[in-house]
């Protein structure tokens, strides 16, 4: 049995199977909304459901009023009005084996690793969208692809290694030669480029990996607009790119960076932030009005972060764009 999802205010409709999710039946239909994790955490997939009955279990994601799509079963006809919509090819999504060129640790716990694409190959996405990882056992694992579009012939993905993580304890095994089964592009972490206000890029880990493929884009295309980056970490060794920062002082004139570090000597010797992300941003933006907010890392840093931009600084909800970073296995 199917049920008919319409979006509020259109002549679009899609089926949704018994037991499927709106968000996976719509991407399925080619059509997407705007999502990250797909797995109930980050809150970016939320939406009114403005008729009809849905099945839609409880989340500190959800705002009042809203249902997460990619969480809500429908029980009957629906009708939902999610915040954008756009149609997309299913087919543009691509498998590819990749193998590994290089494969290179940044810091204790994270690796660097690059993939090639087999010779004549490209692959097709946008700054900040991410890839999923097949394992041999079928279940997946995602990764932000960190280069910029325009190196379309590699992949390049930071890895932290998380105890007990199925994958994390492969990754310091691969070599140069062996293969991986990748497939992309997912998500739409990606530049507003209409836009010309001041951003602010909120990162913790390995959440800089997508950011840094947003600004190497920008630097690629020549977008110019006030750029402050807050990267989150225990100590300076979280900082594990800083060749990537130093690049982008010299090519962005309106680039600061603020580390915002637990270790306060570390932080001290950075010229940087001792104390958590939300509360650089706490500190050093009284008003964010106006300006555009990318946040990745974990649920709690994007949740923390959110609250102090949206209720507390005056930022357009609208206007914050978040990737959240949940281990363990990939939405299929």
């Amino acid at each position: 049995m199917a049920f008919d999802i319409r979006i509020a205010g259109t002549d679009v409709h899609f089926a949704c199977a018994a037991g499927q999710n709106i968000l996976d039946a719509a991407l399925q239909a080619g059509i997407e909304m705007p999502y990250s994790c797909r797995k109930g955490v980050c809150g970016n997939c939320a939406g009114p459901v403005t008729s009809g009955e849905v099945q839609s279990p409880s989340s500190e994601a959800k705002p009042t009023g809203q249902h997460l799509y990619c969480q809500c079963l429908p029980q009957s006809d629906v009708e939902i009005a999610p915040e954008a919509w756009h149609r997309i090819d299913p087919k543009a999504r691509k498998t590819y084996i990749a193998k590994v060129f290089r494969n290179t640790l940044a810091a204790d716990d994270v690796s660097l690793l690059q993939l090639r694409l087999p010779a004549g190959q490209r692959a097709k996405f946008n700054a900040g969208q991410y890839l999923q990882v097949a394992l041999p056992d079928g279940s997946r694992r995602s990764y932000s692809m960190a280069n910029a579009p325009h190196e379309n012939d590699t992949l390049h993905l930071h890895i932290r290694h998380v105890p007990g993580g199925q994958f994390t304890q492969i990754v310091p095994q691969l070599k140069a030669g062996d293969t991986l089964q990748v497939e992309l592009p997912y998500g739409n972490f990606e530049l507003k480029e209409e836009s010309i206000g001041p951003m602010l890029c909120v990162v913790g880990g390995t959440g800089f990996a997508p950011v840094k493929s947003l600004l190497d884009d920008m630097v690629k295309k020549g977008v110019k607009r006030p750029v402050t980056l807050v990267w989150g970490g225990r100590s300076r060794k979280g900082i594990y790119l800083p060749a990537a920062v130093e690049r982008w002082k010299k090519l962005m004139p309106d680039f600061r960076f603020i580390p915002a570090l637990q270790d306060a000597d570390d932080a001290r010797d950075l010229i940087g932030f001792n104390g958590r992300p939300d509360d650089a941003v706490r500190q050093n933006f009284p008003v964010l009005k106006g300006h555009e907010v990318y946040c990745c890392g974990s649920p709690a840093m994007v949740t923390a972060v959110r609250k102090v931009c949206v209720e507390e600084r005056g930022l357009d909800p609208h206007h914050f764009f978040s990737d959240v970073f949940v281990p363990g296995p990939a939405a299929a």
